[in-house]
């Protein structure tokens, strides 16, 4: 955060300048104090580090501010409600960094399915922790399947684990994973 910061709660505080040097103005960081608990509380249901969050907050400020100006300008019609207009700024920009967010985390879902095996266990350790957050929204048994896929098991030998045949498991393990590129919004052919 930038330049002398304006207390919003005891964890937060918020600059009077982006981190792209766009200025906030005064009546925005007003309502920014008036909707900085509920942002953030928003933002960490949603698994955001706070800092991050911030950021976002101070973003969708300078933008609120650039619009407030610009409708000044063209002498449109003011905000009614500018906590709330701040509030759906802030949510519009917290759910597209959500997106992009699993959008990479399934990403690297993908790339370790398609390359099980790996001949450094320490390799890439970072990216392991990613994939065991994303999993954690899958059901334990895709869970299960999926670790056993990286590393190495067949379709045959997970299936009999299962006592499901192959066909079976390699399915249920595909929709898990197509259920998730809906959420996120992607158009996949992913064949793990």
């Amino acid at each position: 955060m930038h330049g002398s910061a304006r207390p919003l709660n005891r964890n937060l505080r918020i600059s009077p300048v982006d981190r792209r040097g766009r200025t906030i103005g005064h009546p925005v960081l007003v309502a920014a104090e008036k909707i900085g608990r509920r942002a953030m509380e928003h933002a960490e249901q949603l698994l955001f580090d706070p800092a991050i969050a911030a950021t976002l907050l101070e973003e969708a400020a300078a933008s609120v501010s650039r619009a407030l100006l610009s409708k000044r300008h063209s002498r449109q019609a003011g905000v009614r409600d500018l906590p709330s207009y701040l509030f759906r700024a802030f949510i519009r920009r917290i759910n597209r960094a959500k997106k992009r967010q699993l959008i990479q985390e399934a990403a690297i879902l993908a790339h370790f399915a398609e390359s099980p095996n790996s001949t450094d266990p320490n390799a890439n350790l970072d990216l392991k922790i990613l994939v065991d957050e994303l999993l954690t929204r899958c059901d334990p048994v895709t869970r299960e399947m999926f670790y056993r896929r990286i590393q190495g098991f067949s379709w045959k030998e997970i299936a009999f684990s299962y006592g499901i045949s192959e066909h079976a498991a390699e399915s249920r393990f595909g929709q898990a994973i197509h259920k998730l590129a809906k959420k996120l919004g992607l158009k996949t052919d992913v064949r793990i």
